[in-house]
């Protein structure tokens, strides 16, 4: 996929009310890469402030391990951490050079599932890579325990960062209100919204989504509500599915509705989009 051009940057109102800072999760690994220039124009096309956060391994040692491999060792592991985050560095300084931005670093030492957290709770948004089995910690951590919305890339593909039509998950859930509020810049931006209801309740008595479409028009944003009747374990391949006909170019879902646990056993909506995702997707918890 071919991401289009990035508009022109908004004019201060628009910047004023929407995205101001954004904090980016920066590896040293070709999706990481992609990730950080994802960021990059979304960055400039909202004239935020950006944050790129570079998690290093921890290069202090139990005396009793250092003791063991040899000051050697200890000393390699030491100088590929720091050729590791020298890339880094020079990636996020193209990365601004690129989209005539100002980046700001952060190089921290640590697990990434934990220092992650406090950078991201004071930003409006953090853009970080489709879960494997490496980052899946960072994901659940951040869903549960910044408070602020996610972004999540795919570790394969282009995409642009303006969303043109964007597609919403609603099932009158705590996490997807959070998920359409958090969105609520984005949405409004977007030149075409729908809706998906996926089994609904009450179907013949209302249309599904209805309500939160009238929300939405009282903020200015059209949108078209509509449902699926797919069955609780086929929710997350039928959101996607619909994305795909669409030609949805970002999705907004709530994380987590129950328990990780049980999605973990059973299945779920969120697990399955974050698996097999072919799009950006912002989600809240």
């Amino acid at each position: 996929m071919t991401a289009p051009a990035i508009p022109d940057r908004p004019s201060a109102g628009v910047a004023a009310d929407g995205l101001r800072d954004i904090v980016v999760h920066v590896d040293d690994t070709q999706a990481g890469t992609a990730r950080l220039t994802f960021a990059a124009r979304l960055a400039r096309s909202w004239d935020a402030h950006l944050v790129a956060v570079h998690v290093q391994p921890s290069t202090l040692l139990p005396s009793r391990i250092s003791a063991r491999a040899g000051e050697q060792i200890v000393e390699i592991l030491r100088m590929q951490v720091a050729e590791a985050a020298a890339r880094v560095a020079q990636k996020i300084a193209a990365a601004g050079r690129a989209e005539g931005l100002t980046i700001e670093n952060r190089f921290v030492e640590g697990m990434p599932d934990e220092r992650l957290i406090v950078h991201a709770r004071h930003a409006d948004m953090t853009v970080v890579g489709q879960p494997d089995t490496e980052e899946a910690d960072i994901v659940e951590a951040l869903l549960f325990g910044s408070g602020r919305p996610l972004l999540i890339v795919p570790k394969v593909g282009t995409y642009s960062p303006v969303a043109r039509h964007v597609l919403v998950a609603w099932n009158a859930s705590r996490e997807a209100a959070r998920a359409v509020g958090d969105a609520m810049e984005i949405l409004r931006r977007a030149e075409k919204v729908t809706i998906l209801s996926a089994d609904p309740q009450g179907a013949a008595r209302r249309i599904p989504g209805a309500d939160i479409a009238a929300h939405l028009a009282r903020h200015g944003i059209a949108a078209t509500a509509s449902a699926t009747f797919a069955g609780d374990l086929a929710v997350g391949d039928a959101l996607l599915n619909r994305a795909a006909d669409l030609g949805a170019d970002m999705l907004v879902m709530g994380g987590y509705g129950r328990s990780r646990t049980r999605e973990a056993i059973f299945g779920g909506a969120t697990r399955h989009v974050l698996d097999h995702m072919t799009l950006p997707v912002l989600m809240s918890h």
